[in-house]
């Protein structure tokens, strides 16, 4: 099993025993997310530490996604609970690039390909997204390569 699996089970226990609602059902919620991908495909598998944060990404952007369409039809109270599970989730995830870095990250890629002009975008980011996996959005990055092929 991998580490980031036990590291939410253990979690998972102590938020029990703690009684601390949110995140004892944001983590079986993540749990049940991980355990989907496992045996998703043709036959069931381990998933590494790479994959499990992969799935809490994706849930993360999930609870972005709905808070803000909470928000957007003046539910507070809903948009609230799905950014209160975000936060619980972001705790798992890999701490994101300040700007600054993502900037770097794009120059040193820009410089590598050679690349100029917007129809090189998918040679930059072909570089970037493995520098950046887990760290930065995926519109995040587009943007930052974007803005730098047309500067």
């Amino acid at each position: 099993m991998s580490a980031m699996k036990d590291k939410l089970k253990a979690d998972l226990t102590a938020s029990m025993k703690s009684r601390d609602e949110v995140r004892l059902r944001t983590i079986r919620m993540a749990l049940a997310a991980v355990n989907v991908e496992e045996v998703a495909g043709k036959t069931a598998r381990e998933l590494s530490d790479d994959e499990v944060i992969k799935v809490l990404t994706k849930e993360a952007k999930k609870r972005r996604e709905a808070a803000e369409a909470f928000q957007n039809a003046g539910r507070t109270e809903q948009a609230q609970a799905e950014l209160d599970e975000q936060a619980v989730l972001e705790e798992y995830l890999p701490a994101q690039l300040s700007d600054e870095e993502l900037a770097q990250i794009v120059d040193a890629a820009v410089a590598e390909t050679g690349a100029s002009g917007p129809q090189a975008m998918g040679q930059v980011m072909k570089v970037v997204n493995p520098k950046v996996a887990g760290r930065a959005e995926g519109g995040r990055v587009a943007a930052a390569v974007r803005a730098r092929l047309t500067a």
